[in-house]
């Protein structure tokens, strides 16, 4: 088990140049995360889903340079200048510096790339800040060679972390835990760990993205996660969180799909009672994430075909179900959902494996 201490590098190797490039998926938070402490420490323990089609490819070139005063980067985003994501590069490696001293001793060159639209309404900063995460992580493998494998993987999720909460459960795994609960083993605030006990009704799990609002968020996660620190039902929805965590454990271990279906639904929808009753308040559900949840609410008790939904804090609709029943629920998504989606704009994904480096 790595402690904070143990991600503060050491003595390094020195390299001229070097050229690295990694794909990070998304992830679907199955239990919640919805509150943080200082230093991207999260109020509650999470679970979720790995994504395999929804990733951000990134590649990275360093050169050595003699001016050690100041990070240097150059950031290029579906091949074009990007002026305003250096902000949060910026502050990202800021926050990463103290583990990563080797920094500013390097001039960077930020290629990055989603496999689905920016303006999509998926949230890249998961996906973007894990790829970057493992890119720097390479490099420093490249200046300590002896590194294990289990300490690169760990400390990438630590990495990402910093960056976007939610990066760190897109590093490894396919269902992977964050924060610290009794009942999973090595578990940490720090980073993520794989969740290994998966019953073969979860294998291929499938996710189709419903795509209801494309427009930025009135309000960001950033801020929302903030009303928490005052917010009156806080402290039982950290303690809820912790129990639908245990309960999760043994369903995915023994494959109740029924009572998965209750646990993530009930947890989507506490995600958006957390806004709506936060001070201020407010909603980002759209009157088409309600259509689309009653009307898979009237197809599964008409068909029993287990398939439900889940939400992240925006309006678009995760609809899960089984690999075994894809053909039925395309159908209905196809007849009945597709209306409801801006631009009848929705992504066919599943549960992956995590990142991959690509060169």
């Amino acid at each position: 088990m790595f402690s904070e201490k143990d991600f503060i590098a050491g003595q390094f190797n020195t390299i001229e140049t070097a050229s690295f490039e990694w794909s990070a998926p998304s992830n679907i938070a199955l239990v919640k995360y919805w509150g943080k402490k200082e230093n991207q420490i999260p109020a509650n323990p999470s679970i979720s889903f790995t994504l395999n089609n929804c990733k951000t490819i990134t590649k990275l070139e360093v050169a050595k340079k003699s001016d050690v005063s100041s990070f240097s980067f150059d950031l290029l985003f579906e091949g074009k200048p990007k002026e305003d994501f250096k902000p949060k590069i910026q502050k990202f490696f800021e926050r990463i510096e103290k583990y990563c001293p080797f920094l500013k001793e390097y001039h960077f060159k930020i290629d990055t790339q989603n496999t689905f639209p920016h303006s999509s309404g998926i949230a890249s900063s998961a996906s973007g800040m894990a790829a970057l995460a493992m890119n720097i992580m390479s490099l420093e493998k490249a200046l300590n060679p002896a590194m294990t494998e289990e300490y690169f993987f760990a400390k990438a999720s630590f990495l990402a972390r910093l960056g976007s909460g939610s990066a760190c459960r897109s590093i490894k795994g396919q269902v992977v835990v964050w924060g610290k609960h009794a009942e999973i083993d090595n578990s940490s605030d720090l980073f993520g760990v794989e969740f290994s006990d998966i019953h073969p009704s979860f294998k291929n799990f499938q996710d189709t993205i419903l795509l209801v609002d494309k427009g930025e968020k009135q309000v960001s996660s950033t801020v929302g996660h903030d009303l928490m620190h005052n917010h009156p039902y806080s402290e039982r929805r950290f303690a809820q969180a912790h129990e639908n965590l245990s309960q999760m454990k043994g369903v995915l271990s023994k494959g109740n799909v029924d009572e998965f279906i209750k646990i993530v639904e009930s947890e989507a929808l506490t995600l958006h009672a957390m806004m709506m009753t936060s001070m201020p308040y407010f909603i980002l559900m759209k009157p088409n994430t309600l259509e689309i949840i009653n009307r898979l609410w009237k197809f599964r008790t008409e068909t029993h075909i287990p398939v439900c939904f889940t939400l992240d804090a925006g309006a678009n609709v995760h609809v899960l179900y089984p690999e075994n029943v894809k053909e039925k629920v395309l159908q209905f998504i196809q007849d009945e959902l597709v209306d409801y989606c801006q631009k009848g704009h929705y992504i066919c994904d599943q549960i992956g494996d995590g990142a991959k480096q690509l060169n």
